[in-house]
């Protein structure tokens, strides 16, 4: 989450500047426009106010100048002298009475007597005189005192039009300036005051602004951290109030969408998680980005250790292609995980993931174990090869005696003839034997071979078998031993299928049994499994190929096998009736010490007191 904005970055301390700036500039427009006129105004009553004053003053002097003069009557000077004593003088600094020879008369100054009777220099005066052109008011400032004047030169005229005199005056503007500086002074506090109120209604205003604003921040990253259950608060359903709305809205959807995105996400991880399949999604650039659990156990490593390593490094096959993108134009990629102590063998077929513009955005790679259907189809191709050659054999055999028999003086000859056909017959035999152990495999391979189970003491069902086989040895000097209990044993069999089981292990035994050997018949209880070992004293099987005796078409030795019969089905088919009875088949042996056989079935409960 980002730090708390300050309020000098806020958005409220701008829109308090805007109103400022706003309030300020009008105010600015307004005073000086308000400044300015006031100023004209003033100056304009002021200056309305002297030549008001100044044409009274006019009319007196107009007649003293015109007037006809006895002795006994002032002389223009002290007449003129008089009436301005008499002049009311507020706001008038000076007056000077200038005559028609721009000789000074009089002048209300008195500590500036000593210009009366003398000429003046000043240039509108001469101007007025000389031009008869009257110069307007002109305001005039002196630096050393700091006052402000209003000056003007005004003609006096008599009768006839003629300009018979002039006055100059001077006029202090201190008390118009004061008054304008008093009134700057109350429109700045009032300016201040204005800026005091925008500030104090700016913060209102600028925190009904940023209240639902920063509401709606602190929201955002309350939903960016996946909590949806809060709303921002709608306060008016003007444009913030609207974007409120907005907001919440788009909460509600967010949720949705997360928890629609979070069940896919949980289904997808529990569909990686379960799948048989190992899946490796890679990006562009083939660096491993997502694994699921069983994709780690066929390479054995975790997803934390290889995530973000090369795919086709990580399986192996890096020095077959140079990029990702090569492999996918392949079917499938066959890949050898096998160690010493398993064999393992994965497929890896690759696919291209493309986003909307079409652009390559990472690869999909699925890993099946095939390691099982490798061996089924291995063993599929020796099976094949197996029934081949162990067709062939007698079918070879017999096609030369049938051969050499069409000849008419083999047919007919009383010694040759009947060995011939013996040897036909025999071979015949053993192929109707092959054929049948082989649709006998194919009906338990498609449980077509429906067992009959009923209930069989074991123990009295086991002496019948081993009395059988005593009582035609094969012309071979065995013995049988019997180690079995003197009480009953109860298990749920198929007596045909069990029968054939036995009589195929105790074949066995006699077949690879040596002359005078013994074959052992044992019955003991293991781990509430009723046990049945078989032991002959033959040459035994190698210790590599013990466990394969039970696999179709192997024998240790094929030459005495295929010598006395055998069509090497019928421990596999043994295998597969004692798995089909919940039981266990397999073989102990050392080289030179002989075979067992040992076989489990699982035992029926017996209520106490059965015997």
């Amino acid at each position: 989450m980002k730090n708390k904005v300050s309020f000098f970055q806020s958005v409220g301390l701008k829109i308090i500047l805007v109103y400022i700036f706003l309030l300020l500039i009008t105010i600015e427009l307004i005073g000086v426009y308000f400044d300015t006129e006031l100023e004209r105004n003033m100056e304009r009553n002021f200056q309305n106010s002297i030549e008001n004053r100044i044409q009274l003053l006019t009319y007196s002097l107009e007649e003293a100048f015109t007037r006809e003069r006895t002795e006994e009557d002032p002389t223009l000077q002290a007449e003129v002298q008089s009436i301005l004593s008499e002049f009311d003088s507020q706001d008038i600094t000076e007056l000077q009475v200038i005559d028609s020879q721009m000789r000074i008369i009089g002048t209300t100054n008195q500590f500036n007597r000593s210009i009366i009777g003398k000429i003046t220099t000043r240039e509108d005066v001469q101007r007025l005189f000389s031009f008869r052109t009257q110069l307007p008011y002109r305001k005039t400032y002196d630096q050393e005192t700091g006052t402000r004047t209003l000056t003007n030169t005004i003609p006096v005229f008599n009768q006839s039009d003629e300009i018979i005199g002039a006055i100059f005056v001077e006029a202090s503007m201190e008390d118009v300036f004061n008054q304008l500086d008093s009134i700057t002074k109350i429109f700045m506090n009032g300016t201040i005051i204005a800026l005091s109120i925008t500030v104090v209604i700016g913060i209102l205003v600028s925190r009904t602004i940023t209240k639902p604003i920063s509401e709606m921040r602190k929201q955002a990253h309350v939903v960016a951290g996946g909590d949806f259950s809060k709303k921002v608060n709608v306060y008016a359903m003007d444009e913030i109030g609207q974007l409120a709305n907005s907001f919440n809205h788009m909460t509600e959807r967010l949720k949705e969408s997360y928890a629609d995105t979070e069940e896919e996400r949980r289904k997808l991880t529990s569909v990686l998680s379960n799948m048989n399949e190992g899946v490796i999604a890679s990006n562009r650039k083939g660096e491993i980005i997502l694994m699921n659990e069983q994709a780690g156990k066929f390479i054995g490593e975790s997803f934390e250790k290889i995530k973000g390593h090369n795919v086709l490094s990580v399986l192996g096959i890096e020095e077959d292609f140079t990029s990702v993108s090569e492999v996918e134009n392949k079917a499938s990629v066959l890949i050898d995980f096998s160690n010493d102590q398993q064999t393992l063998l994965i497929k890896a077929t690759f696919s291209i993931i493309y986003d909307e513009t079409e652009t390559v955005s990472g690869f999909i790679t699925v890993l099946n174990d095939v390691t099982e259907e490798e061996k089924i189809e291995q063993d599929r191709r020796e099976f094949v090869a197996n029934v081949s050659h162990e067709l062939r054999t007698p079918l070879t055999t017999m096609s030369s005696y049938l051969e050499a028999l069409t000849d008419e003086d083999t047919l007919n000859n009383p010694d040759i003839a009947p060995k011939f056909l013996s040897v036909t017959q025999n071979e015949t035999e053993r192929m109707i034997r092959l054929v049948n152990d082989l649709l006998q495999l194919s009906k338990l391979d498609n449980d077509e071979n429906y067992l009959r189970k009923e209930k069989v003491n074991f123990i009295n069902f086991f002496h019948n078998i081993i009395d059988r086989f005593e009582m035609n040895k094969y012309e071979q000097d065995l013995s049988f031993v019997r180690r079995l209990p003197n009480k009953s044993y109860w298990v749920w069999i198929d007596k045909d299928k069990m029968t054939q089981v036995l009589d195929n292990v105790l074949s066995n035994a006699i077949k690879y049994s040596p002359e005078g050997g013994t074959i052992t018949c044992k019955v003991e209880i293991k781990n509430k499994m009723l046990q049945v070992n078989v032991s002959d004293q033959g040459v035994g099987i190698p210790k590599e190929q013990v466990d394969r005796i039970f696999d179709r078409f192997y024998r240790v030795d094929k030459a005495r096998s295929r010598k006395l019969g055998g069509t090497g089905l019928g421990l596999a088919i043994a295998r597969e009736m004692i798995e089909a009875h919940d039981g266990r088949i397999w073989a102990e042996s050392k080289e030179g010490k002989g075979t067992t056989i040992k076989i489990t079935l699982p035992m029926m409960h017996q209520k106490r007191g059965d015997a």
